[in-house]
């Protein structure tokens, strides 16, 4: 059944909002790029441009179909005499969607922004290394797959959502901008590049101690965050509007709150390394930044101002400790922390909407208005998929096409640079490199 039209106010804000999705994506894009080497520069742009292609034409021709809508087509299966949506069913390339201002055109439109972002997020844990071509086909596998089956759970009407109608758990799971669906999946996928691909030559010493390898460009990195703030209001704007049915007047306070945990992340971080270091770190900054951001999706439209501050600055404490574990205790090379932001940062953003969302009683989500007191063990849930689930999942499909198409350029690539090994010219060709830079680690 097609969704009914939306009046022409809240028709024009969605769409304001959707259009400025693609910033996050840009800022992603320069932050994944600013944190690698400069032999790397232009291969790690043209990857997200790439994969981001992909991701919207995978998605566009089954994706869409996989996820569906509350009400739509679904395959179903019955437990103890209850039907349980676990994957949607309608049909491929769009067809059947009608453009008219509907939610359900909207929500689409959104979507395509929303799986291209959780594409970009894989690539900054494989910067440096990974093959345009394989980045590509585990784009494939992510946007045809792996993102619409765990966002049909969430917002197609999936059986994450059911748990509130069915098992009298709060609303069921909730996530309004994509801090499950789109950076936790991304963020997971992230950790599974990682580990097949291995650390980038040079990274650890023999006795498995980390070297430090320096982003090339900190002032790309730096700006990108003015360009994630507006791509994420947009996103949780837009999410809180189509995917949680708010109202136009409350994306005001989905603003506040996004900038608010954007800010107190960042000043958590900034205070943790100075307090560490001696001086606040601007890599780690930057993440802890867009950690907030990610933090503030699930719950950006059901808590107070004061609530998505804390949200945020534990998200930033959150991701500078996670970022030195992985790094130092692991050994998994994440060269733009992708894995603590997105991963960590999303996962966290989901519990902290079971911890300190205020819904108001009689509130229709989900298909119920029951109220929300075991709504954290609705986000509980959430947390276990994506860890007990997505995580094996997104590492067995990547680990086979591993087999068949390796993921990893060749040391003599990795040495030369993936600008010039994959594209044949460097991102400054006009510029002076250090000479260590060409040097094999």
């Amino acid at each position: 059944m097609q969704a009914p039209v939306l009046s022409e106010i809240t028709q024009a804000l969605c769409a304001g909002l959707i259009l400025l999705v693609p910033l996050a994506a840009a800022g992603l894009a320069l932050i994944h790029a600013g944190l690698g080497r400069s032999r790397s520069a232009a291969h790690a742009l043209l990857s997200a441009v790439s994969v981001v292609a992909v991701a919207m034409l995978v998605y566009f021709v089954c994706g869409w179909s996989w996820q569906g809508l509350p009400g739509g087509g679904a395959h179903t299966m019955t437990v103890a005499g209850k039907a349980w949506s676990w994957i949607g069913a309608d049909p491929f390339f769009f067809r059947g969607l009608r453009f008219d201002g509907s939610r359900a055109a909207l929500t689409a439109w959104l979507q395509i922004f929303g799986v291209g972002i959780a594409a970009l997020i894989p690539l900054g844990a494989g910067s440096d290394r990974w093959r345009l071509g394989a980045a590509c086909a585990s784009t494939a596998i992510l946007a045809g797959w792996t993102y619409p089956l765990f966002a049909h759970w969430v917002w197609g009407g999936g059986w994450l959502a059911q748990l509130g109608v069915h098992e009298g758990l709060g609303y069921g799971f909730l996530d309004a901008g994509g801090a499950s669906a789109i950076q936790a999946v991304g963020g997971l996928t992230a950790l599974s590049i990682a580990l097949i691909l291995g650390p980038r030559q040079g990274k650890y010493d023999a006795d498995g101690m980390p070297a430090a390898i320096p982003g090339h460009n900190a002032m790309v990195v730096l700006f990108a965050c003015f360009l994630t703030w507006l791509g994420w209001i947009g996103l949780n704007g837009s999410g809180s509007l189509l995917l949680m049915g708010g109202t136009a007047a409350a994306v005001a306070r989905v603003a506040v709150n996004t900038t608010l945990s954007a800010a107190a992340g960042l000043l958590a971080t900034a205070g943790i390394t100075r307090m560490r270091f001696g001086r606040p770190d601007a890599s780690l900054c930057v993440n802890g930044w867009t950690g907030g951001l990610v933090a503030s999706s699930a719950a950006c439209a059901f808590v107070e101002p004061a609530a998505a501050a804390a949200i945020g600055a534990i998200a930033g404490a959150l991701v500078t400790f996670s970022v030195e574990w992985l790094d130092a205790r692991l050994r998994v090379d994440d060269p733009a922390g992708s894995i603590s932001v997105h991963a960590a940062g999303g996962l966290w953003g989901v519990l902290a909407l079971g911890i300190f969302a205020r819904i108001p009683p009689g509130a229709a989500l989900n298909g119920t208005g029951a109220g929300n007191p075991n709504q954290w063990l609705a986000q509980l849930a959430g947390v276990a998929t994506l860890i007990v689930f997505v995580f094996p999942m997104t590492y067995s499909l990547n680990w086979l096409l591993n087999r068949f198409y390796p993921q990893r350029v060749s040391a003599e690539g990795e040495a030369h640079g993936l600008d010039l090994y994959e594209l044949g010219a460097g991102a400054y060709p006009e510029f002076v490199t250090r000479r260590d830079d060409f040097r094999p680690r």
